[in-house]
């Protein structure tokens, strides 16, 4: 049930950027710093300490820690293409989108930035849960299935779910990983 509503989400997400695509004029796209790649606790450290917590708060998230958890979900980190994230037959079919007070944007991995997609606050519309209106941002990671080629529908759905799967992990490992990030999130 929760997969076929964050699918819906995602559709409905899409549907409004390509139907209102000239509301994004008034928003422009964002450059992110290059991510920091070094440092941060060890990883057996974060995953010992790993829990979930939710705490939001109305700060804005920086654009270094943007960038950063980003390019830990799915950001480019070899020089072929590759991602930060696992990918089934290397489809690449995840992308992300990124809900803020100001609007959503698409995150372009090649180019380190946020593409303008729709104006306007929609946070409250990017979960089921009330708190993700009071979150700095809300990643709505979406899978274009087209990118799956000529897979059979359930391959593709499971494939897919998989990926999103492993780039959410990589978001959760980044938030719990330096505490100067994690204060950020919070």
């Amino acid at each position: 049930m929760k997969r076929k509503a964050s699918f819906l989400l995602g559709l409905v997400l899409a549907t409004i950027a390509f139907s209102f695509g000239s509301a994004a004029q008034d928003l422009k796209p964002v450059k992110l710093p290059p991510p920091q790649t070094v440092g941060g606790r060890p990883l057996m450290q974060v995953l010992k300490e790993r829990k979930s917590t939710r705490g939001f708060g109305p700060a804005t998230l920086p654009p270094q820690t943007l960038s950063n958890l980003l390019w830990a979900a799915f950001g480019i980190n070899r020089p072929d293409g590759h991602r930060t994230a696992p990918s089934a037959m290397n489809w690449q079919e995840v992308s992300i989108y990124v809900a803020t007070p100001d609007g959503v944007y698409i995150y372009d991995a090649q180019a380190n930035a946020l593409n303008s997609v729709l104006a306007g606050d929609f946070r409250a519309a990017t979960g089921t849960q009330s708190f993700v209106k009071d979150a700095a941002v809300n990643l709505v990671y979406v899978s274009v299935l087209s990118k799956t080629g000529n897979a059979a529908s359930s391959e593709a759905e499971m494939y897919t779910a998989a990926d999103v799967g492993f780039i959410a992990q990589n978001v959760y490992c980044l938030s719990s990983a330096p505490v100067r990030v994690r204060e950020s999130i919070s």
